[in-house]
């Protein structure tokens, strides 16, 4: 089992959600954590909570939707830190719109962010790990990058994208001693679909009643952090709900038939 204490580990999108407590996660472990996301005085507050477990705790913030700064930002974690022994792409932005009433710039933001941004991000920081000849990249995908799911085209459709990118870069990296695990939690207890763009461009604003009965953060990140000192290749996190993986793997007839019937 893989030993975690000291390591330092990058996290986007660890101002709210899965994000902030895979941070609490990581502190409690003894990792130095370093945290990524735009909201910085955000940032600032769990930077606190972090300090009370782990002696090292730096943020970064940064938008991850303006590519062209990107080598910047991975200079500057690299100059506050000397190394990034594990990167965890957790970043995204989920949808709820049908895909006939959204338009294409939408679509577009979406694959930016949860894709993009990255395997932009993961291609800068792999020259490092190469040169190091160790470390692992950790990307939080989504069951519905399993299967499609309505008011979901285009956070699907990154989802998939990012399963199979990081599946293949898994396989690329072997020979580098790279580990990359690919996570992929359903109904999880946090504000995504509070925060998820609709048809209009502005945020959906509605906690999903599935959402709020979900497994809490705290949950989730345990098990992440586990999967990642096991360098488990990847993992599914949730409750019931984890059970359409498998239902439309073995049963897609069943499976259509209970899709159309789900609510959000």
């Amino acid at each position: 089992m893989g030993n975690i204490k000291e390591k330092i580990v990058w996290i986007t999108g660890a101002s709210s959600g899965i994000g902030e407590a895979l941070a609490y996660a990581f502190a409690r472990e003894g990792a130095f954590v370093v945290l990524t996301a735009r909201n910085g005085a955000r940032l600032e507050k769990v930077k606190t909570k972090c300090l009370q477990s782990t002696l090292k705790c730096w943020i970064q913030p940064a938008d991850l939707l303006k590519l062209e700064k990107l080598s910047e930002v991975v200079d500057a974690v690299l100059r506050k830190t000397g190394r990034i022994d594990i990167l965890v792409n957790n970043a995204g932005r989920s949808q709820r719109s049908m895909a006939k009433e959204t338009p294409l710039e939408n679509d577009r933001s979406i694959m930016e962010l949860n894709f993009f941004s990255t395997v932009a991000l993961t291609k800068m920081v792999l020259p490092h790990m190469v040169k190091s000849q160790s470390g692992h990249i950790v990307v939080i995908s989504s069951i519905i990058g399993k299967f499609g799911f309505p008011t979901r085209t285009a956070y699907s459709a990154s989802k998939h994208a990012v399963q199979g990118f990081f599946e293949s870069l898994r396989v690329e990296l072997a020979s580098d001693n790279i580990k990359v695990t690919i996570v992929s939690p359903g109904r999880i207890n946090t504000n995504i679909s509070v925060n998820a763009l609709t048809a209009n461009g502005t945020s959906y604003n509605k906690m999903d009643e599935g959402q709020a009965r979900g497994m809490p953060a705290d949950q989730c990140a345990k098990q992440i952090v586990k999967a990642i000192r096991k360098n488990k290749k990847e993992i599914l996190v949730g409750r019931t709900e984890l059970a359409m993986v498998y239902i439309r793997r073995l049963f897609p007839a069943l499976f259509y038939k209970l899709v159309t019937k789900i609510k959000n």
